[in-house]
């Protein structure tokens, strides 16, 4: 590590300068993400940071970014977190598909693409999920055959963050039917406008229309869009789902800031517990004390996980400790809010605390925090498997090349 370095303290007492006198302070609506407008202020908040020199903190400096380390990532964090920042763009433009083109990528692609992610000029999607495939994304059937020097893309994907707002996606498709199913996938990037492309976006029990799904069409892909090798995609899309695991896991150095908390704040539960007349309730105040408790728990487990897995002390998929410890604090948190919001959670009225409406959503989108990142049950065996040492799970079609596999192709 070089010597030249910033010091750690000195670069957050400029941060914390310069975020007062830069940026507003953070309020609930940039939390929300199936707006237009919403997406043009995470452009636009992206583009401060980058001009006012505090964009990329971890991504190195040739491609735009600081070239500084975790703990410089760490105090930026923690001083912006009272301030409006492009929460937007972390998940997945920044955390998963930045960092994994900086892991990926040739030359090329890196100095045409991350550049113009930190200014805010770029957006990325993740196209690997498809309506058929479950949690078997290897068993994938959207595919790209060769046409001279360029690929053919056909089939479909589904539950994409943000994929009508992306000027990219990051797309996994099949392009060998001849042999096992992890060795015949490849990954590309596709622009989302191309010919070919269709975006349909979904709406979900809460309301929003954050996902999408996408139709490939006789979509033509020049050779430079393939990401990493050609039949080497599972290695790509294992480097996404390590980065998607460390980003929900709290454990990412790519983001431009954080929410005060994934899975909670007990600080709201206590508000909620005021606001609709429960502190004075031993069974509320025990709650808030559990959810205070996980929250430290949380807290400690990311700074030991991630200086650990820095220092080579755990493998790198030991981030999916702090996803699954993540994961389920956040449906205990929001079960505790429910319990103390009680029926106005459900059925808000004009008269009620304000922010029992926020709970009932939260309610419903909890299910999202056990499948994103891959399924809880996934993060399960990659910690018995990569990090324990355990036996792999037996799958019956892992030494059948995918032509011989039975499927809806």
């Amino acid at each position: 590590m070089t010597t030249d370095l910033e010091p750690v303290e000195d670069f957050r007492a400029r941060a914390r300068t310069w975020l007062r006198d830069n940026l507003p302070p953070a309020s609930a609506a940039e939390y929300k993400s199936d707006t237009e407008e919403a997406w043009d202020r995470a452009r636009q908040l992206q583009r401060i940071l980058h001009d006012g020199g505090f964009a990329g903190i971890c991504f190195p400096a040739e491609y735009g970014g600081l070239g500084l380390t975790t703990a410089h990532q760490r105090v930026f964090t923690e001083e912006s977190l009272p301030y409006e920042m492009p929460l937007l763009l972390n998940v997945p433009t920044l955390a998963i598909c930045a960092a994994s083109l900086l892991d990926l990528g040739t030359e090329e692609q890196k100095r045409a693409h991350l550049p113009a992610v930190l200014r805010g000029e770029e957006i990325l999607a993740q196209f690997l999920s498809e309506p058929r495939g479950g949690s078997d994304l290897a068993g994938l059937t959207t595919r790209a055959e060769r046409d001279g020097d360029r690929w053919i893309l056909n089939g479909s994907k589904i539950w994409s963050s943000g994929a009508y707002a992306a000027d990219y996606g990051l797309c996994l498709a099949r392009t060998n039917w001849e042999v096992t199913k992890h060795r015949g996938l490849t990954m590309f990037l596709v622009p989302v406008g191309a010919e070919g492309v269709t975006v349909q976006r979904i709406k979900q029990v809460t309301g929003s229309t954050e996902f999408c799904q996408e139709f490939f069409d006789d979509v033509a892909l020049p050779e430079e869009a393939v990401l990493g090798q050609v039949d080497g995609g599972w290695d790509a899309a294992s480097r996404l789902l390590y980065h998607e695991r460390a980003a929900l896991g709290g454990t990412s150095p790519y983001t431009s800031g954080a929410r005060p908390h994934l899975g909670g704040e007990a600080d709201r539960l206590l508000e909620l517990a005021r606001a609709t007349g429960q502190w004075n309730d031993p069974r509320t105040r025990e709650d808030i004390g559990e959810a205070r408790a996980m929250n430290v728990v949380r807290d400690q487990l990311i700074a030991h996980i991630s200086r650990a897995i820095a220092w080579g002390e755990l493998p790198p998929s030991a981030g999916a400790i702090t996803r699954l410890f993540t994961a389920e604090n956040a449906w205990l948190q929001t079960d505790l809010a429910v319990r103390i919001a009680g029926p106005t959670a459900a059925t808000h009225s004009p008269g009620d605390a304000p922010d029992t409406t926020e709970v009932g959503l939260d309610y419903l989108f909890r299910s999202a925090w056990s499948l994103a990142g891959g399924s809880t049950e996934m993060a399960r065996n990659v910690i018995s498997e990569r990090v324990l040492g355990m036996p792999r799970e037996f799958a019956a079609d892992r030494d059948v090349p995918f032509n011989q596999v039975k499927h809806g192709r």
